[in-house]
């Protein structure tokens, strides 16, 4: 282990903003590689000083902190630019999870490109990733929402736009919310699988799977559920086997396999018709087999 850390440490270099990952809950996920850079660089930009103290202080990391919140994110870029071109070397944490990905960051490791100085990242702990290895999806894609709408319209209207995803929506939600979310859900489409991953990597860590109908009934039958820090994982939507395309999905799809390749018709289909892309894509394929018979 302290060879490892040692040539991280030999690889950190001045004049470069490291963007590192942090525990989401429990501090020993914490890498080797965020550990020597926290400890090697000469400034640490975080979220919360507070929360960031408390990590350094519990692997007797002293660093220099400098407060980068979502309000002045835009205007400490600036002193974080000037640091580098000292030659300095700067770290971005947020209090969990990685900087950029729902939290302060994005604008952060923007302006340092623009400015002509390197942004690496420290790969780490995610509460995306977390949820997704342990929901069962066999999907090689997935839809990353972030956080829902706190607003009851604008959060229906989305979850609506996932009724026919043939892919499986990652999102964020508020314990004060959650149950709202689910009975819109549930509204939508009750016999959907869903995975509610809470408190990921802490004291009270909870993955609860069933229907969204199923999940509601869950936090309903025991409020402690309702507590803490979420991740859902909404499952593709299943397709009944005997469902047929429409007359004008067929044509739109039969005119576009004329001249694109099947899959990219089948994106372009899927959009006009409002059909199920992947059942685009293979009725595209049985007219292809039945031309070539």
């Amino acid at each position: 282990m302290q060879t490892h850390y040692q040539k991280a440490l030999g690889r950190i270099v001045p004049q470069t903003l490291y963007v590192v990952a942090t525990p989401i809950g429990n501090l020993s996920d914490i890498t080797l590689h965020a550990l020597a850079v926290l400890a090697k660089v000469d400034l640490i930009c975080a979220e919360d000083t507070r929360v960031t103290q408390q990590l350094l202080a519990a692997y007797g990391i002293q660093g220099k902190l400098l407060s980068v919140r979502e309000h002045n994110e835009q205007h400490m870029a600036d002193k974080v630019v000037a640091a580098l071109a000292a030659g300095q070397s700067v770290a971005q944490v947020s209090d969990a999870g990685t900087p950029a990905v729902c939290d302060p960051g994005a604008k952060l490791a923007a302006r340092v490109r623009e400015a002509g100085f390197k942004v690496v990242p420290v790969a780490g702990p995610s509460a995306v990733m977390a949820a997704l290895s342990v929901a069962g999806v066999t999907q090689p894609d997935f839809y990353f929402a972030g956080f829902l709408s706190p607003k009851s319209g604008e959060r229906q209207k989305r979850l609506a736009q996932w009724q026919e995803a043939d892919y499986p929506v990652v999102m964020f939600e508020a314990p004060h919310r959650i149950a709202a979310t689910l009975a819109e859900m549930a509204a939508l489409y009750p016999q959907r699988t869903l995975v509610l991953g809470r408190e990921i990597s802490k004291t009270f860590e909870t993955f609860l799977s069933g229907s969204v109908a199923e999940i509601q009934a869950a936090l309903l039958a025991d409020a402690n559920q309702n507590r803490g820090e979420m991740v859902l994982v909404l499952h593709a939507a299943v397709r009944p086997k005997d469902a047929a395309l429409s007359a004008q999905a067929q044509h739109i799809m039969q005119i576009l396999t004329a001249e694109l390749p099947t899959k990219q018709a089948a994106v372009l289909a899927a959009q006009i018709s409002g059909e199920n892309k992947k059942a685009l894509y293979d009725w595209a394929l049985v007219q292809k087999q039945d031309k070539g018979n």
